[in-house]
């Protein structure tokens, strides 16, 4: 367990009083997917709901750990709930972009906040796709992305809290825009050079 990222170290400690009841992993993931949603509207709706979304987004991240967690110590694993997870996933993040670009419209990135959000949501739909082909083809090494002190890449997303209760979300924004197609680009350059 000691190899587990710190999220999901706490997912399965959240979710272990759980295990003998009839609480199934597909309604954790469901549970994520309203906290995921509910973070997006806040985002959207911008100025002080920004930071409950900030909150919940967090909550929604956890939770997205916990069902894994849950199926697994359970024995409740299953092809659906893998796909149910995974598609969870991606709307909660594309639907989190899309709500901040939509929340930020009125500052100085003006109405291209809205498309930025789109762009970047829609880049991480890529990146999801590419690395589920690459799994497919290589096997499930092909989802290991580079981690530290058990702080995995995809965990600097939940920087997105305490930067925009700094009031720092605009500028997270604008390099997420950046980085994420950038992302996306260099997994596809991995995909296309696979043997």
């Amino acid at each position: 367990m000691e190899s587990k990222p710190w999220d999901a170290r706490v997912a399965r400690a959240l979710v272990a009083p759980f295990v003998e009841t009839p609480i199934h992993p597909n309604h954790v993931t469901t549970v994520g997917l309203v906290l995921g949603l509910a973070s997006a509207y806040c985002y959207a709706r911008g100025g002080a709901f920004a930071n409950l979304g900030g909150l919940l987004f967090v909550l929604a991240g956890v939770v997205d750990h916990g069902d894994g967690e849950l199926a697994r110590m359970s024995g409740k694993t299953s092809e659906f709930g893998h796909r149910y997870d995974r598609a969870v996933d991606l709307v909660v993040k594309t639907c989190l972009f899309a709500g901040i670009g939509f929340g930020l419209r009125d500052g100085a990135l003006g109405l291209w906040a809205i498309p930025m959000g789109f762009v970047s949501g829609a880049s991480l739909v890529a990146i999801f796709t590419i690395r589920g082909s690459r799994a497919t083809r290589l096997g499930s090494a092909a989802y290991a992305q580079p981690s530290f002190a058990g702080f995995e890449l995809e965990d600097i997303l939940y920087l997105i809290a305490p930067v925009t209760w700094l009031g720092g979300l605009e500028t997270f924004f604008s390099l997420a825009v950046v980085g994420i197609p950038g992302f996306a680009a260099w997994s596809f350059f991995q995909w296309w050079r696979d043997p």
